[in-house]
């Protein structure tokens, strides 16, 4: 039997140490040698003499627990003492072990280790992401093949929720957008007397850029922060472990749906927001500078082709997929307590938006260079 005895101060001033000591138990094995008569390990941890315990001590002592459980140990670990016991009890709840940062130093050199270290999280967290967008890709070809799969039930679900049900706020949003810009427009071309280019101002600026860069940001933190919300509970209740128990693929099921549905619902949702962003545009103008909605919409004829139509129109399905892949990422990498669902949905709705505008940006240079 492997007997670990536990002393000392698990405390977060000694994370550190305690990690290489952790990791090093590892890289010794702990193999054979602690092999029972059936050929089961044994394993005992002794924690009755510690003396100091906070929370990132408890996740340590929970993380070698889960080493020894891997490595096929039989693990008797007597009641720990009755002031730790809170501490142990909220450590095993937590599904992720503690990650330690290293200790930095202070002054400019602790600032670009520090940096360094972050550079290396984002990669990594980029190149998960980069990954899941890859099984996305691979599941959805596939099921092209075999589309009696697809949840189609479940889509026309996940089109109304995103779709129909945001039409209100969408709506309201864009109409005071193209009265603001109207107003701010009219107020400065009327310096030069150049009124009547407030139409051009609101069709480009509304139907180019702003109806659809508003719509998705919207969607963002309504749908995306949703499908985090939704994936994420359902990992906390252990039904997705289900699922794959029962042989269901949750990309399948979960993701593949709100994916398709958000890619079918904000192109409309965008045309509507373009609709009444000229319709609040129309009112203010003729409000403020007298221009009469017949003659604005004959200025709109003129100043607006079709290729501005599309090329926000175009934006909308590529807008749509990244806040449906964000929101999903981030649900199936929720842990089993309700913490990480808040912490993982604040974040999803934070990316999803930033991958929103550099994306649009990377629309504007690519449309640039092809002169459109």
């Amino acid at each position: 039997m492997l007997r670990l005895s536990l002393t000392g101060d698990w405390t977060l001033a000694h994370a550190a140490t305690l990690l290489g000591r952790l990791g090093g138990l590892a890289t010794a094995g702990l193999t054979g040698s602690h092999l029972h008569d059936g050929g089961t390990r044994e394993a005992r941890l002794d924690t009755t003499s510690l003396n100091r315990l906070d929370t990132a001590g408890a996740l340590l002592l929970v993380r070698l627990y889960r080493q020894l459980e891997d490595q096929g140990f039989s693990i008797d670990w007597p009641a720990p003492r009755h002031e730790h016991r809170s501490l142990f009890n909220y450590a095993r709840g937590c599904g992720e072990a503690v990650t330690v940062w290293p200790a930095t130093d202070s002054g400019v050199a602790g600032a670009v280790q520090h940096l360094g270290w972050l550079t290396m999280f984002f990669l990594r967290e980029a190149r998960r992401f980069t990954g899941f967008i890859g099984e996305v890709t691979e599941t959805a070809v596939m099921m092209a093949f075999r589309p009696r799969q697809m949840r189609f039930t479940s889509m026309v679900h996940h089109m109304e929720e995103t779709g129909l049900k945001a039409l209100p706020i969408v709506g309201l949003l864009s109409f005071l957008i193209g009265m603001v810009m109207a107003y701010q427009g009219a107020s400065q071309l009327q310096k030069f007397g150049a009124e009547i280019f407030v139409v051009d101002l609101i069709g480009i600026s509304v139907l180019r850029e702003l109806g659809v860069l508003l719509t998705a940001i919207l969607i963002a933190g309504r749908s995306g922060s949703a499908f985090t919300a939704q994936i994420g509970t359902m990992k906390v209740n252990e039904e997705i472990a289900a699922m794959r128990t029962l042989g269901l693929d949750p990309v399948v099921v979960l993701v593949l749906p709100r994916m398709f549905a958000l890619m079918l619902t904000l192109p409309v949702l965008t045309f509507f927001a373009d609709i009444m962003g000229l319709v609040g545009g129309a009112l203010m103008a003729w409000n403020a500078l007298g221009i009469s909605p017949d003659l604005f919409f004959h200025r709109l004829h003129d100043a607006v082709v079709l290729r501005t139509f599309l090329v926000g129109i175009v934006k909308a399905p590529v807008f749509a997929a990244l806040i449906a892949l964000v929101g999903c990422y981030e649900g199936l990498r929720v842990k089993r307590d309700a913490e990480s669902v808040g912490r993982l949905t604040t974040r999803s709705v934070v990316q999803s938006i930033f991958l929103v505008i550099v994306f649009d940006a990377l629309f504007s240079i690519m449309f640039n260079f092809l002169g459109v």
